[in-house]
């Protein structure tokens, strides 16, 4: 009983949070063009002629063979600046958008704990990764059987599967997307808690990815491009292969697990002491 009623107040923050962070009309408003996003390049693909192999974005080549192939070019395509532009959004309002509101000092009032309110907050971030990489793909999905024929997939390494197991090879990429965020959203909280102005949180975060995508482009870096939170971000296509190699996923977990440890205690440091006035 003692332990229940020590950890209810957390779980009901997070309730609380998820609560407002999903009746937010910009949260689904973020949600919605995320999932036009693959609708948009079916439609484009449809109403085209065939796309020549190694043109345009991977696996674009292969949507008029299999409309599955939709859900993995849309996050192909999203993943550089549309999801890390949300995940900038949702990361940087964190802690800013309460102090800007007025509201966090009435937070901090309640048996919550500043430890437990940054948990709770990067909790309601993480969330909002899952859902916008899902939101891709089954986007991506839906539309790709209502316009293209829909069969045994082709991998990478020449070997097919059925439509299942096509789904979810989907669902690991999916997945492997929203780990190499999770590093952006630990980089947002602690940005977050700099400021009390959102819209400054929020900029900066998305400028950090843009700024990491860019030193990971460029060759003279490659002794830094390691330690990039973007490095991995397209390094999914290892799931599309039989057997599946899961090397690179671990390695993108690995380095996302240090951004969220580093950065996550930085935004301890900083909230820990700060003198809360909003």
């Amino acid at each position: 009983m003692v332990r229940h009623s020590r950890t209810a107040p957390g779980w009901a923050l997070l309730a609380s949070e998820l609560t407002v962070l999903f009746r937010r009309r910009r949260t689904w408003a973020m949600l919605l063009a995320l999932a036009a996003v693959p609708v948009l390049i079916a439609v484009a693909v449809r109403l085209s002629s065939p796309v020549a192999p190694g043109r345009g974005p991977a696996f674009l080549d292969r949507i008029t063979q299999n409309g599955l192939f939709v859900g993995v070019t849309g996050l192909v395509v999203s993943i550089p600046l549309f999801l890390p532009l949300t995940i900038g959004v949702i990361a940087g309002d964190t802690i800013a958008g309460e102090a800007g509101l007025g509201t966090l000092r009435y937070l901090l009032v309640a048996p919550a704990g500043r430890v437990r309110l940054l948990l709770v907050k990067y909790a309601g971030a993480a969330v909002f990764c899952v859902a916008a990489t899902v939101a891709v793909a089954v986007a991506g999905v839906v539309i790709g059987v209502l316009l293209f024929p829909v069969g045994p997939v082709t991998l990478l390494s020449g070997d097919t599967i059925g439509v299942g197991q096509s789904v979810l090879r989907l669902l690991l990429v999916a997945a492997y997307v929203t780990v190499s965020l999770l590093g952006l959203s630990a980089v947002g909280l602690f940005i977050s808690t700099l400021t009390e102005v959102p819209v400054g949180a929020m900029a900066a975060t998305i400028v950090l990815s843009v700024v990491s995508e860019v030193l990971d482009a460029l060759p003279q870096l490659v002794w830094l491009h390691p330690w990039l939170f973007s490095h991995y971000w397209l390094g999914f296509a290892d799931l599309l292969r039989q057997p599946v190699a899961w090397g690179s996923f671990a390695d993108n977990a690995w380095l996302q697990a240090g951004y969220v440890a580093v950065f996550g205690a930085l935004a301890y440091g900083r909230f820990a002491t700060k003198d809360v006035l909003s």
